[in-house]
């Protein structure tokens, strides 16, 4: 009977739970309730005077009819959903607890309690029916992926970095590596990076275990060389940022960069228009600079500065350059009354950004430029077809054509260089690619395309484009954030880029065996289609490379990537007959590649660098008494490649990383060669990073002494507090080291090679 309140009315007891009667909602009664297991409340609580709710005798009979559940059966759970399976068991296990519990109530319940238990089967058998809902979900791989696991290596000369693994899909150990995780920044896996440290990692953990830095000077020198690289970088720019008129050089020195310019990019990457260009360029020198205009005397700057980084073996007009480069940059930065967004503009954009990735002046990633040149273009329409938009001049659509073909290689080689995805796909743009036609054609009305096989100033251009949808999957399979570890679809894109390669080849070829009398692809353009497509080969493969030491089936892929490495180095460095030298066109992708930063050294290093850890693993693999001999061509690498890093430290770099890194590995395979200890061996290598100091110093010191570098009465080189001094008056553009410089539990030497933010001359790893 109710319970009467001293008003005379009367209150019925409370039959919801306590969290449901808090939040004065509709409880269904049950144990647990509806809401508490929307809420995941697993306390589901009740009034200890509230009798238990009793079942209809339409639920009953539905009970009674349906099975029992079996108490052993046993219920598949998805990984992605082990925490709300486990969630339902324990509210399962509390059921029948408090059916135990229930049980042993006196008989005049027993009619209640047959349906209280009735109802607790019921409830079983309803949570088994959730949990095989969620075993058949399919697993999000967004929030927790049982293959994915993170190594964290930590090292004096490696610093502290965090390398995301996965599993391959064929279930081989070990992991392959994803992406590398260094301070706030994230590579995906075509960052060479990603593969090359945790081949090395043994070499880190061997020079930490035998030196330490109050032991020997190793560190103390490589430091000091940081030191003064500290110094010379900003003031290389400090002194030009605030002027945004270029001060060009004479007409001699002005022709002679435009023709290097237009042989090392123009050929390659079309963005300018040559005989408008040549025109207004003469028009320059005819009038008044000061009355010329001003957009195009920046374009005329852009070019120049990267017309030198192929003038010469040692990059003598850096300075100059540099210069061109940071005036282009206080331009663009100037305030405009309008917004401009047109082709001209647009041509800067892309100059600018060449220059800054070529004299390694970029604020950013260039991959973060790229992006954002890409939307621009997004934004006037260059994505679409001038078919299919209002009607333009032949000489405007190709235009279009061809600066949005450009943009595309830049996006695709920016991604493929910092680990970062594409974000564009073939369904974003219906442009075609740009006509058969040299750029004289296109100033006449309604010009006819050449054929095919003949060769014209775009067919660079038109070949490349041709492959680019293979090379687009290779990147976004590389990168994308959903593509799998899966190695039979690395072998699928590996077939699909061949056979783009090999079309590549002949049509190529095709030029060169014209028996007529017109223009032929150049010796730099034929070994820059080797060096680019063989990057993507070496990219795709390279995740394996680690993993095929230890299982056979990645065998193709380490075969792929030594060849592949051959042949990029190979294509910048060329073996020559007799020691004769190479023309000036062969010799330009040489210059590029050791004056410049950016896509093409990257590849350089990364080729030699994975040729060398071959040739270490296959001393370490020889179990013959005397040591196996070593491929020549191989083992010839490894010594260019190491006075290859002097002559880029000649030519205005100032990191030593590189030279540090094949020192150190080439040390390690002399050492197996002869057969020494691994002590000896680890001796050997400390001894090469004292030895990077004796090497590197005095070409740094030159490069300083251009600047006033403060010095001392016990050397010619810069103390840290002296640049510390110095840096006072820098700025925001100080970077000198402090006191915790030789802090090495604080410092991470080896970040050189996460950085595609190069400062200066070296690639996009320095």
């Amino acid at each position: 009977m109710a319970e009467r309140v001293p008003d005379g009315r009367s209150r019925r007891p409370a039959t919801s739970c306590l969290l449901c009667r808090k939040r004065k909602i509709r409880c269904n009664h049950e144990t647990p309730c509806s809401n508490c297991l929307r809420a995941r409340n697993e306390n589901c609580v009740y009034e200890s005077n509230n009798q238990p709710m009793p079942i209809s005798r339409a639920r009953l009979s539905q009970v009674q009819t349906a099975p029992a559940p079996r108490p052993q059966e046993s219920v598949p759970l998805a990984s992605a959903s082990s925490a709300s399976g486990s969630t339902l068991l324990n509210h399962a296990s509390r059921s029948l607890e408090a059916s135990s519990t229930a049980a042993s109530t006196p008989p005049s319940q027993s009619s209640v309690l047959d349906a209280e238990s009735m109802r607790l089967k019921l409830r079983i058998r309803d949570l088994e029916d959730q949990l095989s809902q969620l075993a058949s979900r399919p697993v999000d791989s967004s929030h927790e992926n049982p293959n994915s696991n993170i190594q964290t290596l930590n090292s004096t000369i490696g610093g502290t970095f965090h390398v995301h693994c996965e599993g391959s899909s064929l279930g081989q150990q070990p992991a392959i590596a994803r992406s590398v995780t260094h301070k706030t920044r994230l590579f995906g896996q075509s960052h060479w990076a990603v593969n090359g440290v945790l081949l090395i990692r043994d070499v880190f953990e061997s020079i930490d275990a035998h030196s330490r830095p109050e032991t020997t000077k190793a560190w103390s020198g490589i430091e000091r060389c940081k030191s003064l690289a500290r110094f010379i970088k900003p003031q290389r720019t400090f002194s030009w940022l605030s002027s945004s008129t270029p001060n060009l050089p004479p007409k001699e020195i002005s022709d002679a960069l435009v023709d290097c310019y237009l042989r090392s990019t123009e050929s390659i990457h079309r963005i300018l228009h040559i005989p408008t260009f040549h025109r207004d360029y003469e028009a320059v020198w005819i009038s008044n600079m000061a009355a010329a205009d001003r957009a195009f005397v920046i374009q005329l700057s852009l070019v120049l500065a990267i017309g030198a980084v192929t003038y010469d073996e040692h990059f003598s007009l850096r300075t100059s350059a540099t210069q061109w480069v940071c005036a282009a940059r206080s331009w663009l930065s100037e305030p405009k009354s309008k917004s401009q967004l047109d082709i001209q503009t647009l041509q800067i954009g892309l100059l600018f950004l060449v220059a800054q990735e070529r004299l390694g002046l970029v604020e950013d990633s260039t991959w973060i430029s790229v992006g954002a040149l890409l939307r621009k273009a997004i934004y006037m329409g260059l994505h679409r077809d001038p078919a299919f938009l209002p009607k333009r001049t032949t000489l405007a659509a190709e235009m279009r054509r061809r600066l949005w073909n450009t943009i595309l290689e830049m996006t695709l080689q920016s991604s493929l260089t910092s680990g970062g995805p594409p974000f564009i796909s073939l369904d974003d743009f219906d442009t075609a690619p740009p006509g058969n036609f040299d750029d004289d054609q296109i100033m006449t009305e309604d010009p006819v395309p050449q054929p095919p096989n003949s060769f014209t100033q775009v067919s660079i251009a038109i070949a490349f484009r041709e492959t680019f949808p293979q090379r687009l999957a290779v990147v976004k399979f590389l990168n994308d954030l959903a593509s799998p570890v899966a190695y039979d679809k690395t072998l699928q894109l590996d077939a699909r880029l061949r056979t783009a390669y090999k079309s590549l080849g002949r049509t190529l070829l095709a030029y060169s065996r014209s028996t007529t009398v017109a223009p032929a692809p150049s010796p730099y353009e034929i070994r820059m289609a080797d060096f680019i497509m063989h990057r993507y080969l070496l990219s795709l493969h390279a995740p394996y490379f680690g993993a095929s030491f230890s299982e056979t089936v990645y065998a193709f892929s380490r075969k792929v990537v030594v060849e592949s490495s051959l042949k990029i180095w190979r294509a910048g460095y060329p073996v020559t007959i007799n020691n004769s030298s190479l023309v000036p066109e062969a010799n330009e992708l040489q210059r590029l590649i050791t004056c410049s930063s950016g896509f093409y050294p990257a590849g350089a290093i990364h080729a030699a660098f994975l040729i060398a850890i071959d040739l270490r693993m296959q001393l370490k693999e020889d179990e013959s008494i005397e040591p196996a001999p070593l491929r020549p061509d191989l083992l010839s690498v490894i010594y260019e490649s190491k006075q290859w890093c002097l002559q880029v430290i000649k030519a205005g770099e100032t990191s030593v990383k590189g030279y540090l890194l094949m020192s150190i590995i080439t040390t390690q395979i002399e050492g197996l060669m002869h057969g020494l200890r691994e002590g000896e061996i680890t001796s050997r290598m400390i001894k090469a990073v004292e030895e990077v100091e004796e090497k590197c110093m005095p070409m740094l010191t030159a490069m300083a002494s251009e600047y006033q570098v403060p010095r001392n009465e016990f050397g010619d080189a810069p103390q840290p507090m002296d640049l510390a001094k110095d840096n006072e008056t820098m700025g925001d553009f100080g970077c000198m080291p402090s006191d915790t410089l030789f802090d090495f539990a604080n410092t991470e030497p080896m970040a050189w090679m996460f950085n595609d933010n190069p400062s200066m001359g070296m690639p996009s790893l320095w």
